[in-house]
């Protein structure tokens, strides 16, 4: 009851520190708001940006569920991170690195979903917004290469 109660407050706390990080990025303070966020990594979850940058798409919930025991909150806690990271690198026109952490933050939404069986008006919003991301890219490049 207590951690479930610690996770919640510290995914709260999490949503006021995104919020801020993207009025950073919006303001072009893209400084500020990469080590907003890289310090969100080392203080919530207890490792740097490249370790979670290093795991594959594919192994992503497999490697931190199994091999670092995350809990539930912890992969709310890094959806939202990779979610953050996607907008400031789509913001810094770095769009592959963008469409990966989309990617990345969409396998987590769907993943802590699916796992509580509990609907979330944001998180269904926010699912529905990387999804329409990931699409335009895909259109994009599709258009630039042909």
């Amino acid at each position: 009851m207590y951690q479930r109660d610690f996770i919640m407050r510290m995914v709260e706390m999490l949503a006021e520190l995104v919020a801020g990080i993207l009025r950073l990025i919006n303001k072009g303070e893209f400084e500020k708001a990469t080590l907003s966020i890289d310090n969100a990594y080392r203080d919530l979850l207890k490792e740097d940006a490249a370790f979670f940058t290093s795991i594959p798409l594919d192994k992503l919930t497999d490697v931190l569920i199994a091999e670092h025991n995350y809990t539930d909150g912890h992969l709310e806690i890094l959806s939202e991170l990779f979610y953050t990271q996607a907008e400031l690198l789509l913001a810094q026109s770095k769009l592959g690195e963008s469409i990966n952490f989309y990617k990345k933050a969409l396998k987590l939404f769907n993943f802590v979903i699916k796992k509580s069986g509990t609907f979330s008006i944001d998180k269904q919003s926010k699912i529905q917004y990387i999804e329409n991301r990931i699409a335009e890219f895909n259109i994009d490049n599709t258009t630039k290469n042909e």
